[in-house]
Order: C-alpha cells, then sequence, then structure tokens
C-alpha cells in the first residue's frame, strides 16, 4: 500500500467520523429584554420566557456575548462558535474561508409598543463601524400582526436631510415615514440605510447580517421603566447613514419556483441571503451538498430525516444543516410553513 493510498483512506476515515459528528442542528432561543416587547413570543417558543416584556429571541447568533448553544444530541451545550472552530469545512462547507464567524443573526420580534425609528450603517460608513462589527440589511417576514400594527419603511419621497431635521425639531418625523398596514406572510427587505420601524402587536421573523449596530433617530418619547429615563438618540450618526435617494420600500413580490411536492417561493435573493418559504404537506427536500442551510418553521411542524435518523422540528424551531451532511428530507406531520436560507458564495 502506497503513502499516497494510506493518506486518502486516513481522509476518508476523518470524514466520515466528522459527518457522525454533525447532525441536523437546532439552537436554544436567547431571550431579550426590550421595553417595547410584549410576552407573544411564549404562543410561538417551547422554551418558557423570562419575566418582563420580551421583545427579542435571538434562535442564532454567533456573537460573542450572545452564543447560540445546541439544544440536543451528542453536541449538546455545544456553541456555534465553538462548532465553527472545530469544524469549519464542515459546517460551512466551501464557504469556510470566507466567514470568521456565521455570517446571519437570526430573531423572532415581539413588537408590542413602537421600535425606535432607527437606521442601520452601510459598508460606506465605516467611520461608524465599531471594530468587527459590518453593515446591517435585514428583512422582515410577518408572522402576526392586527389592526394597529405598522411598519415603517423608507422615506416620503423627496424628503431631504433638512425636511428631516426640521421634522425631528418639530415632533412631526412620522409625517416624513412611509408607512403600511402588514398582514400575516408579508416580506420587507431592508437594506443597510434604510429608515424603518414597526410596532402595534407585530410579530416578526427578522435575518439579518451578524452586525448589532442601530442608530436611533426617534424614539417616540418612550421612557425606559428600568431608568425612568428617555433611551438615548444619535441623530447625526443616522442620518449620515441614510439612504435618501431611495424612497419608500414596500413588501416583496414572492416569486413562485415550484408548486410541487410543496409551493416554494423566494422572498429575499440578495448580497447576504437568500430565502424561501415552503408550504404544503408532503415530504420535499432541504438542504444541498456543500453549503449550510437553515430552516426556521413558522407554522406546522414535522421532521427532518438524515443518516437513518429523525429530528423532530416543532413551530418556532430553528436547525442549521451544516454543509458536510448535504440534502436531507422533510417530513411534514401535516401542512406546514418553513422558511430556508442560504449564504450565497
Amino acid at each position: 500500500m502506497t503513502d499516497t493510498t494510506v493518506s486518502l483512506a486516513a481522509d476518508d476515515r476523518e470524514g466520515a467520523l466528522n459527518q457522525a459528528l454533525l447532525y441536523p442542528l437546532r439552537f436554544e432561543p436567547i431571550y431579550q429584554y426590550r421595553l417595547w416587547g410584549g410576552r407573544h413570543l411564549a404562543n410561538l417558543l417551547t422554551t418558557p420566557l423570562p419575566s418582563g416584556p420580551i421583545g427579542e429571541a435571538w434562535i442564532l447568533s454567533d456573537r460573542d456575548d450572545h452564543q447560540s448553544q445546541v439544544a440536543e444530541g451528542p453536541l449538546k451545550g455545544q456553541t456555534i462558535g465553538q462548532l465553527l472552530k472545530q469544524f469549519p469545512e464542515q459546517m460551512l462547507g466551501t464557504l469556510a474561508h470566507k466567514f470568521q464567524r456565521f455570517p446571519l443573526l437570526l430573531k423572532f420580534l415581539d413588537v408590542h409598543e413602537m421600535l425606535s425609528v432607527q437606521v442601520h450603517p452601510t459598508k460606506a460608513n465605516k467611520n461608524l463601524l465599531p471594530a468587527g462589527e459590518t453593515a446591517k440589511t435585514e428583512a422582515w417576514v410577518v408572522l402576526e400582526a392586527g389592526p394597529e400594527s405598522r411598519i415603517y419603511a423608507g422615506l416620503k419621497p423627496e424628503t431631504t436631510e433638512a425636511d428631516l431635521r426640521r421634522a425631528l425639531k418639530n415632533g412631526t418625523v412620522v409625517d416624513q415615514l412611509a408607512e403600511f398596514t402588514p398582514k400575516p406572510g408579508d416580506g420587507i427587505f431592508l437594506r443597510a440605510g434604510t429608515v424603518h420601524a414597526l410596532g402595534g402587536d407585530i410579530l416578526v421573523f427578522e435575518i439579518q447580517q451578524n452586525s448589532d449596530v442601530t442608530f436611533r433617530l426617534y424614539d417616540w418619547d418612550h421612557l425606559d421603566p428600568k431608568t425612568g429615563k428617555l433611551r438615548s438618540l444619535q441623530v447625526d450618526q443616522a442620518i449620515a447613514c441614510i439612504d435618501f435617494a431611495e424612497g419608500p420600500v414596500a413588501r416583496v413580490a414572492p416569486v413562485v419556483e415550484a408548486t410541487t411536492p410543496v409551493k416554494r417561493e423566494e422572498l429575499f435573493h440578495g448580497e447576504h441571503f437568500w430565502l424561501w418559504r415552503l408550504r404544503g404537506q408532503s415530504p420535499f427536500t432541504v438542504g444541498v451538498a456543500g453549503v449550510p442551510h437553515l430552516l426556521v418553521c413558522i407554522g406546522g411542524g414535522g421532521q427532518v430525516e438524515h443518516g437513518g435518523a429523525t429530528y423532530s422540528v416543532a413551530k418556532g424551531d430553528v436547525f442549521l444543516l451544516p454543509a458536510i451532511i448535504g440534502a436531507c428530507t422533510f417530513r411534514p406531520r401535516s401542512a406546514v410553513n418553513l422558511l430556508e436560507i442560504a449564504l450565497p458564495d
């Protein structure tokens, strides 16, 4: 036997071992107190909520201060950061050379009061980005909304910086914002530099670049009950980030890619993430070989099948399918509403 043959055999054994170690990974949610939050996440997720208004559940986070942990299986308790360090190629496949941490942050938002009117920085705002942070493009999929729910996305046509500063001084910022009444199923894509807010009892799924930089333009005069004070604003930084040429942001128009075995719609296809919505009750394929995919169950449930094992998926669950495990079968228990997410190469 040649040295090359021995080396190849060792590589095969290592690959088989790594594939055996990795499996469809479900992560525990990380709850976040927010003064504008509510209690609706208790109806979406099985992990009990802490007391107080809970505005966010971070369902996949590779940040130093908030590390998602595997919820079950042999890797239970391991963080996503630890797994990426231990198995970079197996987790990220052909994208392993591109990312030092997982590039997306996934959340559920329960916005009972109004979220602050805010802006996230663009790549052009390098002077406003703390070390290690990136620009922040994000998107929402509306899960629940009521008659008082509102989404503000973009500025009204021809709004200038002078108009906005005047409105801030006069307390009429809302008059400069484009708005609409959302309904369940709506998708909204928010490029970095877009002024936005939402609230009035609305529940959304949020996908974003893995950044936590937000500049508040206006905060509805909210008092933080923990401090009894108004929260700070970052008006100059926010205005420096705004794309005044963008105008109003409308709902995305879903692109139907298939109707069997389930309806598959593309909602977002951008530089930082691709997202599809799959709805139906027949078995279908999720994931592809060589790159990671994410599954977020927003209605119904079922199970993912891989390597002769099954992994139960319930409403509110997020699963990461490591690149090495390739395509899997998703078998709904009844009608399922599932989001599938990929990283562009």
